[in-house]
């Protein structure tokens, strides 16, 4: 039985790095449901990072399972489903697991994206060795393909499995796979890095309807037949989704153990050399990158008890006098791309509080030289910005942000991407919500 309009749920399912997390809401947005499973850590060698995708799938079941004991299976109207970008792994045509997945930080592929930066444009997002394409071109020749049907990320295989069609993705995961997001096709060059196009997904906009949950999903948890499958998004996107943001101009800075800073754009902006990419979002672009800056360097210095005694004693209305640029290590990624820029963290006061009221204002000025970047290159300055992440509940480091941005900071209606693959399923994103 379909379920009533008054009554329809819409469920986003996030499978992170760490756990699983499902959120289910109404059409006004209202959270009903939300549960979390943990994952057992990836198996770590070196450069190699990768996991049995048979995790997610046990993981999953559990997560259904207790969200279900709180509201119905059969109120689910539509579903998505978010995943790390990058994360690997192939496929029979039945969608049986044929590799371990790469996971979206495994970089054993030198040589690959070596051969990838001799032949693809500087513009494409498929550089690097953790990039999707690298990681199929190490498996070309890893795994035998005779039996290989279908080279899937971590949300397609999961898509898959609950609707029983695979060889899908959305075109924000497949980016990292060599996808050209303003062509909406795959570009003639990647032939000439030698990868199986027989293996690539076919490729479709977050939030297009996949199929029904098969009978056999819907015995299992209790979903109507009717419960539609939709293609769902990587999980930074879905995260920004989640915020709230949708108009050109508002933008999103998520202050974790790094920075991200990505800005909603009615064009795309492509500066490799800056660490800048876009995606498409619906009708739109987000634009933008990440800085290595960000929670990991005051980690290094300071407990979370220190943080909270330290931020008290700073006034943020003045500056610090201090010209730092906090890095962990040495190591850029946006707004500067320069894998050997040194971190500048001295001189170093006797006071703790000014030493960090300086770390402070260092990621500020960061965040506000990305954003300056993206506006000298055709990007909207930002009319406002959200914030995300830890690093958003200090009261100095916000005030010291927005002294130096001068643009609004305000609240995020959410920020886990649970929520906004939620909001995906409910309708895709058309720059409305």
């Amino acid at each position: 039985m379909n379920p009533a309009a008054s009554d329809a749920l819409y469920l986003g399912i996030d499978i992170g790095t760490s756990g699983c997390r499902a959120m289910a809401i109404d059409e006004g947005g209202a959270l009903h449901g939300d549960a979390r499973v943990p994952l057992p850590e990836p198996t770590r060698e070196g450069a190699c990072v990768a996991q049995d995708p048979a995790l997610w799938w046990d993981a999953l079941a559990a997560l259904l399972d207790t969200l279900f004991r709180d509201i119905p299976a059969g109120r689910i109207r539509s579903l998505a489903v978010d995943g790390t970008s990058s994360t690997l792994l192939l496929t029979d045509k039945l969608g049986t697991a044929l590799s371990p997945a790469l996971m979206y930080n495994d970089a054993r592929a030198v040589a690959e994206a070596e051969r990838i930066a001799r032949i693809a444009p500087r513009e494409t997002a498929a550089h690097g060795p953790s990039c999707g394409l690298a990681k199929l071109l190490w498996m070309q020749r890893t795994y035998p393909g005779e039996h290989v049907a279908h080279a899937l990320h971590q949300a397609d295989w999961i898509s898959g499995r609950l609707c029983g069609r695979f060889g899908i993705s959305d075109s924000n995961n497949c980016l990292k796979l060599g996808y050209d997001p303003v062509s909406r096709q795959w570009p003639g060059w990647l032939g000439q890095t030698g990868a199986y196009k027989d293996w690539l997904p076919r490729v479709v906009e977050p939030g297009s309807v996949l199929g029904p949950v098969t009978r056999e999903i819907a015995t299992r948890f209790g979903f109507s037949s009717h419960t539609q499958v939709v293609a769902g998004t990587t999980d930074s996107t879905a995260a920004f989704i989640a915020t709230g943001a949708h108009e050109p101009g508002e933008a999103v800075t998520s202050l974790g153990s790094t920075l991200v800073m990505k800005v909603i754009s009615q064009r795309p902006i492509f500066a490799p050399e800056y660490g800048i990419y876009s995606q498409p979002l619906g009708d739109l672009w987000l634009a933008g990158g990440g800085s290595n800056s960000g929670g990991a360097v005051l980690r290094q210095f300071f407990s979370n008890e220190q943080l909270r005694e330290l931020s008290q004693r700073i006034d943020p209305a003045r500056s610090s006098g201090l010209d730092y640029y906090p890095l962990p290590a040495p190591g850029e990624r946006f707004p500067v791309c320069d894998p050997h820029l040194a971190p500048r963290l001295t001189p170093r006061p006797a006071d703790d509080a000014a030493f960090l009221h300086g770390l402070f204002e260092g990621m500020a000025r960061i965040e506000q030289m990305a954003y300056q970047r993206l506006a000298e290159l055709g990007a909207p300055y930002p009319s406002s910005i959200r914030s995300a992440g830890g690093g958003a509940q200090n009261p100095a480091w916000r005030t010291i942000r927005a002294r130096l941005l001068e643009a609004p900071l305000i609240e995020a209606t959410q920020q886990e991407a649970a929520y906004g693959s939620a909001l995906l399923a409910r309708r895709p994103f058309t720059g409305e919500q």
